[in-house]
This record gives C-alpha cells, sequence and structure tokens, in this order.
C-alpha cells in the first residue's frame, strides 16, 4: 500500500462512521463498509429474494460489481439499459415501482444530508417516491463538509463528469469540463434533489465505502 493510500483510508476510516451516525439521526439506515467488496454483500443482504430490483445509472453501483452478483442471484430485474432506444423511457417507468431501487449519490453532507443531480428526473423521483425501499451507495469522496459544499460538489464535479460519459450530449461542461450553469436542453443538472429527511424511517438505505468511487 502506498503511503498516500494508508492516509486516505484513515480519513476515511474516521469519517465515515461519523457521517453514517449523522444518516441515522435523520432516519436513514445506513451502514458504513471499508471495501466495496464488503459493501456488496451488505447490499444483497438487504435485497428480500423475491424483490424485484431496478437502478439509475451509478458508476459507483458498476464499480462494485453489485449488478453482476443481482444477476447471479436470479433477481427479477428493470433494466432500462438493456431495453431498446424505444423501450427506456417505459422501462424507466416501470422502474418508479420496484421492490428495490438502487442509486448513486452525488454529494453527501457531513450532516448527513443527500443530494443527487438528474438530467431526466427519474432517479431522483424514485429516490422520492415509488419504490418500497431504495439503496443508496456512495464512495467517501462524495461526502462534502455542508449542505452548500455537496449541492456545489454535485454541480461543478459531477455533473461535469459524468456528461463525459454520453459524448452525444451538448452542454458547455461537455466541451470544456466545467460548470457554466447552462440551460441547454441536454442538460445533465435538471433537477437538484436535496433529501434532509428519510421519510418513512429506514426506507432509504445508504452504504458508505470507505472508498473513492464515481463522480
Amino acid at each position: 500500500m502506498a503511503e498516500t493510500d494508508k492516509f486516505l483510508d484513515q480519513r476515511a476510516a474516521r469519517l465515515g462512521p461519523r457521517v453514517v451516525k449523522a444518516l441515522n439521526e435523520r432516519h436513514f439506515e445506513a451502514f458504513y463498509c471499508p471495501q466495496a467488496g464488503e459493501a456488496a454483500e451488505k447490499i444483497l443482504s438487504l435485497i428480500p429474494r423475491d424483490h424485484v430490483v431496478s437502478w439509475g445509472g451509478s458508476l459507483t453501483i458498476k464499480d462494485s460489481n453489485l449488478l453482476s452478483k443481482i444477476e447471479e442471484r436470479g433477481y427479477k430485474t428493470i433494466n432500462r439499459d438493456a431495453a431498446k432506444p424505444e423501450e427506456k423511457e417505459e422501462a424507466a417507468r416501470r422502474a418508479l415501482l420496484c421492490d428495490t431501487y438502487l442509486a448513486g449519490i452525488n454529494g453527501l453532507s457531513e450532516d448527513g444530508q443527500i443530494v443527487n443531480i438528474d438530467g431526466n428526473g427519474n432517479r431522483v423521483a424514485a429516490t422520492i417516491f415509488g419504490p418500497r425501499q431504495v439503496i443508496l451507495i456512495a464512495g467517501i469522496n462524495k461526502v462534502a463538509k455542508t449542505l452548500d459544499d455537496a449541492i456545489r460538489r454535485a454541480r461543478t464535479v459531477a455533473a461535469p463528469l459524468n456528461v463525459q460519459r454520453f459524448p452525444a450530449l451538448k452542454t458547455p461542461c461537455q466541451t470544456t469540463g466545467s460548470c457554466a450553469d447552462c440551460k441547454s436542453p441536454d442538460s445533465v443538472c435538471s433537477f437538484i434533489a436535496v433529501t434532509r429527511l428519510c421519510k418513512p424511517a429506514g426506507r432509504i438505505k445508504v452504504i458508505l465505502i470507505g472508498q473513492n468511487l464515481g463522480f
């Protein structure tokens, strides 16, 4: 292990449990996992075998190898990514009524408030209402000091990075790599949701991983 990694791990081990405590005080059901592999197993333990599972776009979910584990265990899924182009919107609508919905987090304040930013709104809509339970996964790099810092992170760090995944989108940040507070029809920042409390209590589970994952 490089010396830098040692210090990053030390910080994560000290910060992570504090943020989890703050989340639990806001009625989320939150857990800290030092490694992505451990997090994937924890997430699977929270999903009943009879649940239909869907998810929003998230590199953190992909980096944790979670989707392949879900397929291996035979869960029924609603996979928008595998749908034909003309069927993607309908798949996203059906996902709003799945049993377990998985998604990432774009910003997380140290006092336990969650920020997600979305282009079409399906991901933030599912976290707010619809699925029976929501499991949000975040690397320690998503943690920011305050709510304002978490919103700033979502807009100026997560969004310009995420848009690079979609070359067809025509936004200023696609070209410059920097947020321009644009009004482009292709903007991935149409909806910003702040979840300050989980209601009903425990519906939203949060898995905070002590590694830098996703954007």
